[in-house]
C-alpha cells in the first residue's frame, strides 16, 4: 500500500577522511522497453533523481583499511548511514547538521586491487535512500 514505507534510519556517520574521495552523480531510474521496429517506451519510476557517490580516487593503504572497516560495520550495504557531500556543506561528525547530509547505503561488492602505494576499490558506490 502506498504511504506505509518508513524512512531509513541511519546508523553512523561516514568518516571525514573518506568523504572527499567520492564524487557525485545523479541517477533517474526508469523502465525502458525496446521494440523490434526501433521504438522505445519509457516510464519514470521516481519523481526526482537520486544522488549516487562513486569512489573517484585511488586510496592510500590507511584510507582503504578505514573504508573496509566502515563497510564491514555497515554490513556491506545493509545498514544505512550519513554521508556529507563536502561540496554542499561542512562535515559534522555528530550528524546533526543537515546541509550537505544524505542518508545512503553502499552498493556493490568489495573488490580491491593494490598497486604502488595506492588501492583501487572500483565497485563501491554510495546511493541515496532517503
Amino acid at each position: 500500500m502506498p504511504g506505509n514505507l518508513q524512512a531509513a534510519v541511519p546508523n553512523g556517520v561516514f568518516p571525514y577522511a573518506l568523504c572527499a574521495a567520492f564524487s557525485e552523480s545523479r541517477e533517474c531510474v526508469q523502465l525502458q522497453a525496446g521494440y523490434h521496429d526501433g521504438t522505445t517506451e519509457r516510464s519514470q519510476l521516481a519523481q526526482t533523481s537520486r544522488k549516487t557517490f562513486k569512489l573517484a580516487q585511488r586510496l592510500t593503504a590507511a584510507r582503504a583499511a578505514a573504508l573496509k572497516v566502515f563497510w564491514d560495520g555497515q554490513q556491506g550495504g545493509v545498514v544505512p548511514f550519513l554521508f556529507y557531500n563536502l561540496a554542499e556543506g561542512a562535515y559534522d561528525p555528530t550528524g546533526n547538521s543537515t546541509q550537505g547530509r544524505y542518508t545512503v547505503v553502499f552498493r556493490g561488492n568489495w573488490s580491491q586491487t593494490t598497486g604502488m602505494l595506492r588501492t583501487d576499490v572500483p565497485q563501491i558506490e554510495l546511493i541515496e535512500v532517503a
